[in-house]
């Protein structure tokens, strides 16, 4: 593929994740992701000939790999586990409030929608999720309930980030990491 051909996708890609995080898997229709990415009709089937669920799979697993990528720094620069959290928190929450609160886990939204009724879908979003999660697993490898920890702290982060998105305040999130550091500590 030419360099224009992977600007084209990648425009596709970062306009569908911008609408699945602030609108959901409904929030992302094939029209809208051409309006914003400013992609012709034809090459959105030319790159995504799975439609969709293919764009949205592929956008999911993107996001997932850049916020990944975010707590494998933080993982490797935090001198202890306690820090890590904290600024695993802390990035997302920048995050959500430079979105106005819009733009909250790139995986919830579209795991909620379609988890019972798209098997490529809700494994996109499992295999985002196990990912996140190894990446927890790998920095608690220490402890003994690591793997239960990593679990722990990841659903504790989701609902925080739901609950700080709805309410448009961060005090879930500082909420979860105090209960965390407890958890930690």
């Amino acid at each position: 593929m030419g360099r224009k051909g992977t600007e084209t996708r990648e425009r596709l890609l970062d306009a569908t994740q911008e609408l699945v995080e602030t609108g959901g898997y409904s929030g992302a229709g094939l029209n809208r992701v051409i309006d914003v990415s400013g992609a012709p009709r034809g090459s959105l089937y030319f790159h995504f000939p799975g439609g969709k669920e293919q764009l949205v799979g592929e956008s999911v697993r993107r996001a997932g790999r850049t916020i990944g990528d975010a707590l494998a720094g933080l993982a490797e620069t935090s001198p202890s586990d306690e820090a890590f959290v904290d600024g695993m928190l802390r990035f997302l929450g920048d995050r959500l409030e430079e979105s106005g609160w819009r733009s909250g886990c790139p995986v919830a939204t579209v795991a909620l929608e379609t988890a019972a009724t798209s098997d490529p879908l809700r494994e996109a979003c499992s295999e985002v999720y196990a990912s996140w999660e190894e990446a927890l697993r790998t920095r608690l490898a220490g402890r003994p309930d690591a793997d239960d920890l990593a679990i722990t702290i990841l659903a504790l982060v989701e609902g925080a980030l739901l609950l700080a998105r709805t309410h448009r305040s961060r005090s879930p999130l500082d909420s979860v990491a105090r209960r965390i550091g407890a958890l930690l500590g």
